[in-house]
Formats: C-alpha cells, sequence, structure tokens
C-alpha cells in the first residue's frame, strides 16, 4: 500500500516513544521507506539500533553527524520525504514547530522538507490544555499540519485524561490516508487571488488595507493538497506564498484584474479573496512629494470590478469557470452579500463581518457565511482559516456536482 513512499519519521523524549517501534514495523510492513531521526530525549526511552534494525536504516540523531560528504543529510531527506511524521510529538517539539526553530536533526530536518506534516502528540493532560500547547497546535494546523489526537485515559504520570499517544494502528492509518486518499481535484485548474492591493500615490506612499492573505493562502494550500494545479494572483502579504503554487505577484488592482483575465480560460474554479482597493489616485507622482500646505487633496478614480469582470466574462463564456467571491463587511452581511452574489453574477459568496472577533484580517481564524442562490448555504463557526478553507472546498466540490442549493 505504501510502497514508493519515503516517510520522515521524527520520535521525540516522551515515554511513549517506545511505540514507535510498533509504529516503524507496520509502515515498513506496508512497503514504506521509513527514515527516523530521534531527538536526544527520545533516545533515553528507545534505542536507535532498535529503529535501525527495524526499519533497515540508519537513524539520524545528530544533525552534525555527516556520513556521507557527497550530500547535506537534513537537506537530503528532507528533500526525498513523501510524508513527515512526529510521534510521538512532545509540548517542546510542537512549540519549535510552531516558531520555526531548528537546534536538533529532527527540527531542523522538518523547517526544510516540504512534505506533508503528520503530527501525533502525546503528554500530560495539563500540558495538552494549557493555552500555549493550544495556540502553538492551531497555528500549525492553520499551516496545513495534520494532528492525530492524543487519547484519554491512564497516563504515566499517574493522571487520567487527553494526552496518550494514540495507537500506532490508529496513526498508520492516517499516514496512509494522507499518501493514498483520491484527490478530489485533481485535474482541475484553480486561481486565488489573495492580500490587498496597493494604489500608488507617490514611490513612498499608497493606499491599501489591512487584508494579510492568509485566508486566500489556506484556500490554494488547501486546494493544491486536494490535488489541484493552483495559481496564486497575490498583492500585499504578511506571510510567504505557500510551496507547491505558481505565483503571480500583483501590487495594484489594474495588475491584478490583468492577471487574472488573461488566465480565466484556462481555470476551473475562482477564489477570489483578495481585498482590492476600489479607488486609486488619478495622478501618480514620479518623486516623492513634498509638504507644501496645510491641507492636500487627493483625487480618486474606480479601480476595475475584478469579480464582476469575472462574472461578465463567464456569462459570455459557457458558465465557467465556477466563481467564489467574498465579501467583507461590517453591517448587514447578508444583505450585502446577497446582493453581491446577484450582481456579480457569482454562483457562491462567502462573507464575514470583520469587525468580529476572530474573523477580523489579519486573524489566524475566521468566522464565514457561504451564501447561492437559494440563500444561506452554511455557517461555518470561528475556526483557523485552514480549517474553514477545507470547508470551503467541501462545499465547492458538492456545488459543482449538483448537490447543495443555490
Amino acid at each position: 500500500m505504501l510502497t514508493g513512499k519515503t516517510i520522515l519519521l521524527g520520535v521525540t523524549g516522551g515515554i511513549a516513544a517506545y511505540k514507535a517501534a510498533t509504529l516503524c514495523s507496520r509502515l515498513v510492513g506496508l512497503g514504506a521507506t521509513v527514515r527516523v531521526m530521534m531527538t536526544e530525549g527520545a533516545t533515553k526511552f528507545i534505542t536507535p539500533l532498535t529503529l535501525q534494525t527495524l526499519t533497515r536504516h540508519p537513524v539520524a540523531t545528530d544533525v552534525f553527524d555527516e556520513r556521507d560528504a557527497s550530500i547535506v543529510q537534513h537537506i537530503d531527506w528532507a528533500d526525498s520525504a513523501d510524508l513527515a511524521v512526529v510521534a510521538p510529538a512532545t509540548a517542546n517539539m510542537i512549540a519549535k514547530l510552531a516558531n520555526g526553530l531548528a537546534d536538533d536533526m529532527l527540527s531542523t530536518t522538518l523547517l526544510a522538507t516540504t512534505a506533508p506534516l503528520l503530527i501525533a502528540p502525546a503528554m500530560n493532560v495539563h500540558m495538552w490544555e494549557h493555552p500555549a500547547v493550544v495556540d502553538n497546535v492551531n497555528r500549525l494546523a492553520s499551516r496545513g499540519a495534520t494532528f492525530v489526537e492524543p487519547g484519554t485515559g491512564q497516563l504515566a504520570c499517574g493522571y487520567v485524561g487527553k494526552g496518550r499517544l494514540a495507537e500506532p494502528d490508529e496513526i498508520v492509518d492516517a499516514v496512509v490516508a494522507m499518501l493514498t486518499a483520491p484527490k478530489p481535484l485533481a485535474g482541475q485548474r484553480v486561481l486565488v487571488t489573495a492580500g490587498g492591493t496597493v494604489e500608488r500615490i507617490d514611490p513612498v506612499r499608497y493606499i491599501t488595507n489591512d487584508s494579510s492573505g492568509k485566508m486566500g493562502f489556506a484556500i490554494a494550500e488547501a486546494a493544491r493538497d486536494r490535488g489541484a494545479e493552483v495559481t496564486l494572483v497575490c498583492g500585499r502579504t504578511e506571510t510567504t506564498a505557500p510551496n507547491g503554487i505558481r505565483v503571480v505577484k500583483a501590487e495594484s488592482a489594474a495588475e491584478m484584474h490583468e492577471a487574472v483575465m488573461e488566465r480565466l480560460a484556462a481555470t476551473d474554479i475562482v477564489f477570489k479573496a483578495a481585498a482590492v482597493a476600489d479607488y486609486r489616485p488619478l495622478h501618480r507622482a514620479t518623486q516623492k512629494m513634498k509638504k507644501t500646505t496645510d491641507q492636500l487633496s487627493l483625487e480618486l478614480v474606480r479601480n476595475p470590478d475584478i469579480l464582476q469582470a469575472i462574472g461578465e466574462w463567464k456569462e459570455t463564456n459557457g458558465g465557467k469557470p465556477f466563481v467564489v467571491g467574498f465579501a467583507a463587511e461590517t453591517t448587514d452581511v447578508e444583505k450585502h452579500a446577497l446582493d453581491k452574489l446577484n450582481r456579480k453574477k457569482c454562483d457562491l459568496i462567502v462573507a464575514n463581518n470583520v469587525a468580529e472577533a476572530g474573523a477580523g484580517f489579519g486573524s489566524e481564524t475566521n468566522i464565514v457565511s457561504v451564501y447561492g442562490q437559494g440563500g444561506l448555504v452554511e455557517h461555518v463557526p470561528q475556526m483557523t482559516k485552514r480549517a474553514v478553507a477545507e470547508r470551503l472546498l467541501d462545499i465547492v466540490q458538492a456545488d459543482v456536482k449538483g448537490t447543495v442549493k443555490r
């Protein structure tokens, strides 16, 4: 089942490290090539020799222990992986991964890999519930990491509660699902716009908005992981664009309009998540403007309406692509969303109240309502933007198949 797949298995320093032996055995039995990396703490609970014997491959414990001069081991292993698994994952390792720390073989390799990440936490119940751990888990989930939830029961420390490592067979099932599950968007070409546009006043000043691009990035990542060929057209953003995605930079609304329209004919689904400036300065100074008066008036003109243009193009080109618009509102969310849905000829509108806590620009979470021609399709409660993206893709896939009210 896993023949031809290479799995990086990170083992960290908790009592549950002994279960890594069973996990290795199961994965190798399914045909996978398993490369184990252990933290120093993990070697106190189970020996590298045990896991080396089970996997038939050397176990890495020290980033400076370079055995082959022709490669840099942690980069070579990072590049070779189809999937990275951390089991057990301590609170310490989760914190490292959430904050980009790289101070040992495992954390360094995981920072270098572009493979999907599966994390199986194991720790004391109070540690698992600590706000810092919860925040780190949510941060990793928002970046696309998958978690195998810890089980509830008797813990090694004597407590009874949630925190014990999931059973090896449960972790194996998650590995198999991630590596062999069908890709529902395979063959589909998805275009996502993200971030805010920049409308220059002069070389050092501009008009923009608070959009971070995080929602668009989450949609692009989720579509990529479902097998789609993704193009991301982005303006000003706060974070780095996801790997494995074609990125097109478009600073202004006019540039984004051009980038989107020239790609529509080769697109099946559009998520227009960017916050595009409605207006731009009529005149753009070529040099930095100096303070010469107490007041300054700027004359603004309308920018091209990208979502409107997409809807009109769709109407004259056989009803494709499938168009998902976004409406960031502060009042009368449903009224404005349905009006936008109809005026701009979208298939779906995703609306949120950006004044609501947990749903605003720059937040790691979102709260949205999805509308179609039949009204409200679904209200998605507060969750990470990656989780919201996954739900939106579920709705779009069902709608494309004709099973969602529109």
